[in-house]
C-alpha cells in the first residue's frame, strides 16, 4: 500500500514538472531597439524550430500573451525571452 501511495506521488510529481513554467506577460516591458531586435531572433529561431512562423498581425496584443502563454514553454524560453518576444510581436503588430 506504501508503494502505491508513493509511486502516486511520485507520478504527481513529474507530472507537475513537465507543466509550463512561463509567467505570463502581461504587458510592454522592453522597448529598446537592441532588445526588439533580440525578441525578433528569439521568435525566429525558436519558433521557427517547430511550425511556420506567424504573422505579428495574426494577433493582437492580449492574442500574443495567451498564444505565448501556452507556445513559450514549449519553445523552453525564459521568462525575459518570453518577454522580448512580446514586446517585439506588439512593437511589428500595432493592433
Amino acid at each position: 500500500m506504501k508503494k502505491l501511495i508513493l509511486s502516486g506521488i511520485a507520478a504527481s510529481a513529474f507530472l507537475i514538472s513537465c507543466g509550463p513554467k512561463s509567467t505570463a506577460v502581461t504587458g510592454p516591458k522592453y522597448t529598446s531597439s537592441e532588445q526588439l531586435a533580440q525578441g525578433k531572433t528569439i521568435f525566429e529561431n525558436s519558433c521557427a524550430k517547430c511550425h511556420k512562423l506567424p504573422e505579428p498581425t495574426k494577433h493582437d496584443n492580449q492574442g500574443w500573451i495567451n498564444t505565448l502563454s501556452r507556445m513559450a514553454p514549449k519553445a523552453k524560453l525564459n521568462d525575459d525571452q518570453h518577454q522580448m518576444v512580446y514586446d517585439y510581436l506588439i512593437s511589428v503588430n500595432k493592433k
